[in-house]
């Protein structure tokens, strides 16, 4: 820092982290309509996308779901949780203005699987249901 600028004078860290807002999906009929629409598998979770209507809403937004089959309460929680921070990496840079995402945890490869592993499974699941 140069000697005009005081401590105070950045702004926080948290104000450069979000790029592109992510909207999370609440309502089942969301969640309904996702699962008609383009599907892909990977290793480590099922990716569902859907182009929205027009005017239906703005940005990305994204949806995450585990089942039972996954686990117990603290294993589909960490399942969600590191779905949440791969969606948090990687869909502000491939997903797309009026897109819905749903991503789905599967039994024991999404809580174990590596984290950069996770990612470029997601990265290839967006590469090939935007190449349709």
């Amino acid at each position: 820092m140069d000697g005009s600028a005081k401590p105070g004078d950045r702004p926080p860290a948290v104000s450069v982290c979000a790029v592109v807002p992510l909207t999370v999906l609440s309502k089942r009929s969301d969640f309904l309509k996702a699962a008609r629409a383009r599907r892909q598998p990977t290793p480590s979770m099922l990716v569902q996308a859907r182009r929205r209507a027009p005017g239906e809403a703005d940005g990305i937004r994204v949806g995450f779901t585990c089942s039972k089959k996954v686990g117990n309460a603290v294993a589909r929680n960490r399942a969600k949780r590191r779905l949440r921070e791969i969606a948090r990496a990687v869909l502000p840079e491939l997903g797309r203005d009026g897109w819905d995402y749903v991503l789905i945890g599967k039994p024991v490869d999404t809580a174990t699987r590596p984290f950069d592993l996770l990612k470029d499974d997601l990265r290839k699941a967006l590469a090939k249901l935007h190449s349709r």
